[in-house]
């Protein structure tokens, strides 16, 4: 859960800065900070994960992601469909490939036999169309299941990045980890020597601060991928239970 506020990453941007936000107003590295959320989730869409449910459009085995009514409007990309969420109906909902179905199965589309009491078994995705997905058996009504899917975090308004009193007065906090905060900063800081880049310092320091921004994403997919739970009966070596 973040903890970090808006105004305090703002407010070190303009100390480093030595400003005092005359050449480089607060609307405006508020805007780059929100534009920061944008770049992160880009390159990390584990950034801004979310879980959900979602309706399904009924008689249709094409569902869209990020449809207004029902679904997510700022999602950017499907993770995984987890399971169907009808009463008692939670069965898990398997990823398959659209080949399989084509091939055994070449009217598929067709199949709306998914209900209530007959549940959605398999899912499709394409990365290349990140929006949509495929659902079979089609649901015949606009059966609810859960999804997991990455999404841009709603900007911040200019009101949330004032900070008055940062230790008694409750102040906005960011919409990503604080593991982000760093990369944040950095991203603001590149925006705005970007801003002079006319000026060889600065576009040095725009560089510099680019590079750490991106060194520090790069760094976190190492640690996630060191990190992830694995399945120790696959390792060479391993032995089963006694």
């Amino acid at each position: 859960m973040p903890t970090a506020k808006v105004g305090q990453i703002l407010r070190r941007a303009d100390v480093i800065l030595q400003d005092s936000n005359v050449r480089w107003p607060l609307s405006e590295l508020q805007d780059w900070l929100n534009d920061a959320y944008r770049a992160i989730v880009m390159q990390r869409p584990d950034a801004n994960m979310l879980s959900g449910y979602y309706t399904c459009t009924a008689g249709e085995s094409q569902q869209q992601l990020n449809k207004t009514s029902g679904g997510f409007p700022t999602a950017l990309r499907l993770r995984a469909v987890i399971r169907n969420n009808e009463a008692g109906n939670k069965r898990a909902i398997r990823l398959i490939q659209q080949s399989v179905l084509d091939d055994q199965r070449p009217n598929w589309h067709a199949e709306t036999t998914a209900t209530t009491g007959q549940p959605i078994q398999h899912y499709i995705y394409d990365p290349l169309n990140p929006k949509y997905f495929y659902l079979y058996p089609a649901p015949a009504i606009a059966l609810s299941i859960q999804l997991v899917y990455s999404s841009v975090p709603d900007a911040h308004a200019l009101s949330e990045a004032q900070l008055v009193d940062e230790i008694t007065t409750p102040a906005t906090v960011i919409k990503l980890d604080d593991i982000y905060v760093n990369p944040i900063l950095d991203y603001v800081l590149y925006r705005a020597y970007a801003k002079d880049s006319e000026y060889a310092a600065n576009a040095q320091r725009a560089q510099a601060h680019f590079q750490s921004y991106s060194t520090a994403l790069g760094a976190g997919v190492q640690a996630d991928t060191a990190t992830t739970p694995q399945d120790d009966s696959r390792s060479s070596g391993s032995h089963g239970a006694n």
